[in-house]
């Protein structure tokens, strides 16, 4: 029996998998996580480190697409979904079934807990949609990465949901070179960072740049 607002989210993707809208007005990163217990660890926020969210929003510049049929502005958009593998699986299969009609390119599939079948679930009946896994939790890496030969999933380390998303911009950024672009703007971002830290680190010395940065 599935529980009636269940049903009305499978209900939609399967109208929208039928609508075949034209790629620059559809999502083109689907995030789904198993709870909204997840949402710390795979958007950031709540004393956790930046998500998801963080990366592609803040510091690539995709829109969230909270409606389907009305993309924002922003030509690289994403959505999010809960889809709990356990409690509603019909809603993990349509969501993972009508990823690629609906105009996703790739998944970011966060879960929790010492079963976390989300992702792996999600990229055996999205293939051949790449989905990249994030455990949680340091127990969940198991789970996400436990995929026979012949299903793969890529995944990343445990809570590292923000790599997820840049390994999902990188797979974007083999079509997209406006993406790339980005992508090496943010790790020469990086690079000066490292490079200013290193000279005043140097020019300083230990107790000077420990006066300058570190909190007493």
């Amino acid at each position: 029996m599935t529980a009636d607002s269940v049903q009305s989210i499978i209900d939609q993707l399967r109208e929208q998998a039928e609508m075949d809208l034209p790629n620059e007005e559809t999502p083109d990163v689907g995030i789904v996580m198993g709870s909204d217990s997840d949402l710390p660890t795979m958007a950031g926020g709540q004393g956790k480190r930046p998500g998801a969210y963080a990366a592609l929003a803040d510091e690539l510049g995709f829109e969230e697409q909270t409606d389907y049929e009305d993309a924002p502005e922003s030509r690289f958009t994403f959505e999010t979904f809960v889809v709990s593998a356990h409690r509603t699986p019909d809603l993990m299969y349509a969501y993972a079934e009508t990823a690629e009609a609906r105009g996703i390119d790739v998944i970011i599939a966060g879960a929790g807990g010492k079963s976390a079948d989300l992702p792996n679930m999600t990229a055996s009946i999205a293939y051949p949609l790449p989905v990249i896994g994030v455990p949680v939790q340091e127990k969940s890496v198991d789970s996400v990465i436990g995929m026979p030969q012949g299903a793969p999933i890529t995944a990343v380390d445990a809570g590292k949901s923000f790599n997820a998303a840049l390994t999902a911009a990188q797979v974007l950024s083999r079509q997209h070179s406006e993406i790339r672009e980005r992508l090496v703007e943010y790790h020469q971002g990086l690079q000066e960072d490292v490079g200013d830290v290193s000279r005043d680190l140097h020019e300083l010395g230990t107790p000077g740049f420990k006066d300058e940065y570190w909190d007493e």
